[in-house]
């Protein structure tokens, strides 16, 4: 059957072997009917050793079963398929070593019998370079994931410094602050002290001076009168001392509260007789009357130091002929006081400091006073958990209302 082509194997030879690619015609059986030299030297057969041979004999041995399958189904349906459109191929060299193959197949008809010729291009040199370039591209991806492993933890490393950074840096600019907020606090404390008592003690020399020259018996209310002097002004820094000490221990944390049961009236009762001696001409003070009965378990000193500042606050922002009222009541287990006056009042533009430590409202600056007194009040009563509020208009007075939760024993 293959007389055809040894009839015209000078013609089939020079058509084939003028192709530099591997060139296999076989028939319907899969039977290889001629073989270039090229397709000979790719396999490693001597010439014409390849022919009459199945073509399996180039196939991997665990690819027969499908490759009769997909022979069968192609030479039914034939047509012509170009190279490359099948990858990863594979041919059987004649010592078994497999051979990455790229095959094109063209049918075609000779005499009264069907063929199918085969182009083989040995494809090994294109499969090596492209194992190495995907060898090339593992190594270089594996290298970008590691440096950029060291990048994010060069970027991470960064970010924490620029926190710890950021950290040291509010630190510092919050200790900075504090620095520059105590001394400003020493110059008004210094400032302050030396205003406030250097005043009183002014008045407490004269006085005693003028004492001195009344030593005759017929003048003993003019000795009183600056016998009286001295004790206000003693009393008054005394107040002061006694502020300050309070600041010092609220500050420091070192106030030791002492809780113990007194009658309500007791306290409102010596806070009102010390207030009597700064009343001006015409003041009063309506207090509640109601309040004998009252029993807390408190810290007596602080009840009174709380109502005494504000109850001389009142005295001290009002004119002469005006009215303090207090107001006291228990409800919903809450001790309330409240002490309104027809007072100066604050500035509406003030009330937001008001309970800042030496801050002083600008109506009130020719007065006596150390800026103290609310910061003091406001920090005994925040550590108790109660609350202090006002209303307040500028010249129509003043009502400061206390809020301290009663204390069980």
């Amino acid at each position: 059957m293959f007389n055809l082509f040894y009839e015209n194997e000078y013609v089939f030879n020079v058509l084939f072997e003028a192709v530099t690619e591997g060139v296999v015609v076989v028939d319907e059986n899969q039977t290889i009917v001629i073989t270039n030299s090229a397709t000979e030297k790719m396999f490693g057969y001597e010439k014409d050793k390849l022919r009459n041979q199945p073509l399996s004999i180039l196939i991997p041995v665990n690819y027969h079963k499908k490759h009769n399958s997909y022979f069968d189904k192609y030479y039914k349906n034939s047509s012509q398929r170009k190279m490359g459109q099948s990858s990863d191929l594979l041919g059987t060299h004649k010592n078994g070593k497999m051979i990455p193959v790229e095959i094109g197949l063209n049918p075609f008809e000779f005499g009264t019998k069907k063929y199918v010729m085969a182009m083989v291009v040995d494809i090994t040199i294109r499969k090596d370079a492209e194992l190495k370039i995907k060898k090339l591209n593992t190594e270089l991806e594996q290298k970008i994931d590691l440096r950029t492993q060291e990048l994010n933890k060069t970027v991470n490393h960064l970010k924490e410094e620029i926190v710890k950074r950021n950290k040291a840096e509010k630190k510092l600019k919050k200790a900075l602050k504090k620095e520059k907020d105590l001394n400003e606090l020493k110059t008004k404390f210094l400032s302050l002290v030396s205003h406030e008592f250097k005043t009183p003690l002014s008045g407490i020399l004269n006085a005693a001076i003028l004492v001195g020259k009344y030593a005759k018996t017929e003048m003993q209310p003019n000795r009183e009168k600056h016998l009286g002097t001295i004790k206000n002004k003693v009393e008054y820094l005394n107040r002061i001392l006694s502020e300050f000490l309070s600041m010092e221990r609220l500050e420091s944390g070192k106030e030791n509260y002492k809780l113990n049961h007194f009658k309500l009236s007791k306290v409102v009762n010596e806070v009102i007789y010390n207030a009597n001696l700064l009343l001006k001409v015409g003041q009063r003070i309506i207090y509640p009357t109601n309040i004998d009965e009252i029993d807390l378990y408190h810290d007596e000193k602080i009840i009174e130091l709380i109502m005494s500042n504000l109850l001389h606050n009142a005295i001290k922002y009002s004119k002469e002929n005006s009215t303090i009222e207090i107001e006291i009541k228990l409800k919903n287990n809450w001790l309330i006081l409240q002490i309104k006056d027809e007072g100066i009042g604050i500035p509406v533009e003030e009330q937001n400091h008001i309970f800042e430590r030496y801050f002083r409202a600008e109506n009130v600056l020719t007065l006596q006073g150390t800026g103290i007194g609310l910061n003091i009040v406001k920090g005994h009563v925040d550590k108790f958990g109660g609350d202090i509020s006002f209303k307040s208009a500028k010249n129509l007075g003043t009502t400061f209302t206390v809020k301290l939760p009663l204390i069980k024993e």
